[in-house]
């Protein structure tokens, strides 16, 4: 949001700033629509989806007990929240407000911290999916059943009790 604020104050309406020749460039922009300015026509439809994420990453907060899962849904979260407030509180209106973009690389959609935010959440949440560790910070696959556990340990009490007759 800090980012959104200096670019206001600082860009918009301004010449872009070169950072890296014409390849990187800071240059202030706002987006009506979602990623490379699609769906225009549905910006409440966006802010509703972005306030849906927040919501249900904030009730899964509860059961979240692994450090990854955190890092990836605190970016989502983080990302979600940045680009509703746009949504939220810029013109034209509630729920249909302009979101600030203003990283431009070339040949690319401009972007802000917010998007990428959202992207690196997203690809961690996949990536640790595949990897199979839950959000509760268990790891799929790591069956420790009462079952098994309670064969073994009748296995070994029989063992103690002498020589079984099978």
């Amino acid at each position: 949001m800090v980012t959104k604020l200096l670019v206001v104050a600082k860009l918009e309406g301004h010449d872009p700033i070169d950072l890296l020749g014409d390849w990187l460039q800071l240059r202030g922009t706002r987006n009506p629509g979602a990623a490379f300015g699609m769906g225009q026509a549905y910006t409440i439809v966006f802010s509703l989806i972005a306030a849906t994420v927040v919501v249900v990453i904030l009730r899964l907060s509860r059961r979240l007990y692994s450090v990854p899962w955190a890092i990836a849904l605190g970016l989502l979260l983080g990302g979600a929240f940045g680009n509703l407030t746009d949504r939220i509180f810029r013109s034209p209106g509630f729920l249909r407000g302009h979101v600030v973009d203003f990283v431009a690389p070339k040949h690319f959609a401009v972007f802000n911290m917010a998007d990428s935010a959202i992207v690196v959440g997203g690809c961690l949440i996949v990536l640790l999916s595949f990897l199979g560790l839950q959000p509760d910070g268990t790891r799929e696959g790591d069956d420790s059943d009462d079952s098994e556990d309670g064969e073994d340990a009748g296995e070994a009490e029989a063992d103690d009790r002498g020589p079984r007759a099978d």
